[in-house]
């Protein structure tokens, strides 16, 4: 194998089953293919109690600026059902010009592809002239607690500063050179729990209708618009995700109703405004009479998820056009610049460096028969290498 072939390489990953948290290999093969091309690798894992250990990686070749970081991540999500699988999930099989298993385009392929780029690089004009390094995790698929964020955390510690970073996730709605991500939406997400009273379907003015409460919220939550949206993002959006009761009787008025809800916010909040507006209107629909009328204000009470993930918008000129200059120079597509869809590690890297993410066709990542095109991976390697050699001859300039 020569790890300048990225139909090789995603093989070789494919083959390594590492649903999170398990590392199944992915890691070692990785390791195997930058060690020849004179990384230095070092594995690195961290832990978390209550959570499952995660191995993650980091290599870098050279030792001065400027510095540019790939990154991403090698575990992948279960299979689901096998049996629904055309191909084996893990068997890398090529069929109709595409190649089919877990993780092929979300996102062992992105990094097969960056991996035979930065090796062909190499073979044409040496080591590159400043610093290339992988940022590899095995937990973006996981709880995100035990990889980018300690790996970044651990590398800065040794002394380590990039100047910019691409991540490798599949971006592309349809074909590549569609999209470049230069940003993400925030995310919130919180749990509400209403406290009624416990009685009589047939006598209400004794009980308190826990169910007519949890409505009122929701409803406070979905309505009015958070916003109409910015120059760089969507407005705002909050999804009621659940509600339960787990009352089985239909004579019985519900003492307790629960609800989930996710907020994706842009830069009109960050996250301490939006926790403040939803806690605001929560405030002002339990004072609402509407459903309860003659009632005193509604009991509840609200609990936020742990780390919610803060919006950012990338406005690195110097990364953004030696990316998409490479798109178009390959494509002869010019990509837009987009902040849609839900959140990734670059979450944790923007706080490092300048980010932005680009890689394969998602429309199959998550599925059965994930799969990518095999002309996609020639295509995207191409990319990568042509980006890897303006953005250094751009940094330097």
């Amino acid at each position: 194998m020569t790890s300048a072939d990225p139909i090789e390489n995603l093989a070789t990953l494919i083959r390594c089953p590492s649903v999170t948290p398990a590392e199944g290999g992915a890691l070692t093969a990785l390791a195997a293919m930058l060690e020849p091309l004179g990384f230095s690798v070092e594995r690195v894992t961290a832990s978390e109690p209550g959570m499952p250990d995660i191995e993650n990686l980091y290599a870098r070749i050279g030792t001065e600026g400027p510095h540019l970081m790939f990154a991403g991540h090698t575990d992948v999500v279960p299979v689901g059902n096998e049996a629904a699988w055309t191909h084996a999930p893990f068997g890398a099989e090529i069929a109709n010009g595409e190649m089919f298993g877990r993780g092929a385009v979300d996102m062992k392929g992105g990094i097969a592809c960056f991996v035979a780029a930065v090796a062909r690089q190499i073979a044409k004009n040496g080591p590159p002239k400043g610093s290339l390094s992988f940022l590899i995790t095995g937990d973006e698929e996981g709880p995100a607690v035990n990889g980018t964020i300690k790996l970044l955390q651990w590398a800065a510690e040794r002394g380590e500063r990039w100047d910019a970073c691409l991540v490798g996730e599949p971006t592309n709605p349809d074909q590549l050179g569609d999209m470049i991500k230069i940003g993400r939406r925030g995310s919130v997400s919180g749990a509400i729990t209403v406290h009624g009273v416990q009685g009589h379907a047939a006598y209400p003015h004794l009980a308190d209708n826990a169910v007519r409460g949890v409505i009122a919220l929701t409803d406070a939550l979905m309505h009015p618009p958070f916003d109409a949206g910015t120059e760089s993002f969507q407005p705002s959006n909050l999804e009621v995700t659940t509600i339960d009761v787990g009352n089985p009787a239909t004579n019985v008025v519900p003492a307790e109703a629960r609800a989930a809800f996710n907020i994706r916010f842009n830069d009109t909040w960050t996250a301490e405004t939006v926790m403040a507006e939803i806690v605001r209107r929560l405030d002002a629909a339990a004072h609402d009479e509407k459903l309860r009328p003659g009632r005193a204000p509604l009991s509840y009470d609200i609990k936020w998820a742990e780390r919610p993930s803060h919006v950012f918008l990338t406005r690195n000129n110097n990364l953004i056009a030696s990316l998409s200059g490479a798109i178009e120079a390959v494509t002869g597509r010019a990509p837009k610049l987009s902040t849609t869809g839900g959140t990734s590690d670059a979450r944790f890297i923007k706080d490092y460096c300048p980010v932005v993410e680009f890689g394969l066709v998602g429309q199959t990542m998550h599925m059965v028969d994930e799969r990518v095109a095999v002309a996609d991976l020639e295509t995207l390697t191409v990319i990568y290498q042509t980006f890897i050699e303006r953005w250094f001859g751009d940094a330097q300039a």
